[in-house]
């Protein structure tokens, strides 16, 4: 008896987590997109993002430059490797190529938080690379 009822409780926990509501995911409008001319193959591209109350990015690479500039609210980014840094409006983060952002969340509960995301990036690939 005393070695099922772990079983079922590390299988239970599981199951909760399969269901367990994802956070509210961000709304991310574009802004503007420009080649760079002086450099072939790579393009400007400037996006806003707003994380509702809760809400959060699912882990991700931009295999590009990135420039981030936050307007409202406050924020928690985390590159792998990296310690999670809350930055609130007015300050800034960046992220190379090769990090993998594993956090990226609305510092607040109750508050959105908006920022500016700058990206310099090949053209024609996506912004946004799922990662693990």
């Amino acid at each position: 008896m005393k070695k099922i009822i772990p079983s079922i409780a590390i299988a239970a926990c599981a199951l909760a987590a399969q269901f367990a509501p994802a956070a509210p995911q961000p709304d991310v409008k574009q802004i503007m997109s420009k080649p760079l001319t002086d450099i072939p193959g790579k393009e400007g591209l400037v996006l806003t993002v707003t994380y509702p109350p809760g809400g959060a990015d699912p882990i991700h690479r931009h295999d590009a430059y990135a420039f981030v500039y936050v307007l409202e609210g406050s924020v928690v980014m985390q590159l792998k490797g990296g310690e999670p840094v809350t930055l609130k409006a007015g300050e800034g983060f960046y992220e190379g190529p090769n990090d993998v952002h594993i956090v990226g969340r609305d510092a607040s509960d109750s508050k959105p938080a908006k920022f500016v995301v700058f990206l310099v990036k090949n053209q024609g690939v996506p912004a946004l690379v799922p990662a693990e």
